[in-house]
């Protein structure tokens, strides 16, 4: 258990072990001696322990607000680049999946995130796939790495 109170110099807050009542410190915050006030009712914060037992419990009872209204969402999210497409002319559009991108932890996800995207926008937006291939640094190693991708253009 700890005892809070505040240095009669500055007001600060502090918070000390118990064991620690009677002695004097400096003020971590003035550098004032004070001395630690003796353990109370009223200035005891007791510890997670002491909340895990029984006796410890408090019931509590929790109102939730209801409302006649329908359910309306307080923030808007931005439309995806694909569904905010739907609504407008269907204009040309890249997107360029990168094999390192589809890689996690021992599995090779690139075919799956590739086939995902084009079913995604529909065989008949596709206009064309290239493959590529590109170079890049690897951070940790500091080696120069060949990796590939596609280039995808569709209409969205």
């Amino acid at each position: 258990m700890d005892i809070v109170f505040k240095c009669p110099a500055c007001q600060q807050q502090l918070e000390v072990d118990a064991d620690a009542a009677g002695h004097q410190i400096p003020c971590p915050a003035c550098g004032k001696s004070i001395t630690i006030p003796p353990a109370d009712a009223s200035n005891m914060k007791v510890g997670i322990a002491a909340h895990s037992s029984a006796a410890a419990k408090e019931e509590k009872h929790f109102a939730v607000p209801v409302s006649e209204r329908p359910v309306e969402a307080l923030i808007k999210k931005a439309l995806t680049p694909l569904d905010a497409a739907k609504d407008g002319p269907k204009r040309l559009r890249v997107r360029t999946i990168r094999h390192i991108d589809c890689k996690e932890v021992g599995h090779d996800n690139f075919d799956a995130a590739v086939t995902e995207f084009l079913t995604k926008i529909g065989e008949d937006s596709i206009v064309s796939i290239t493959p590529i291939n590109y170079s890049y640094v690897e951070m940790g190693t500091q080696k120069l790495l060949t990796d590939f991708g596609v280039l995808i253009v569709y209409k969205g």
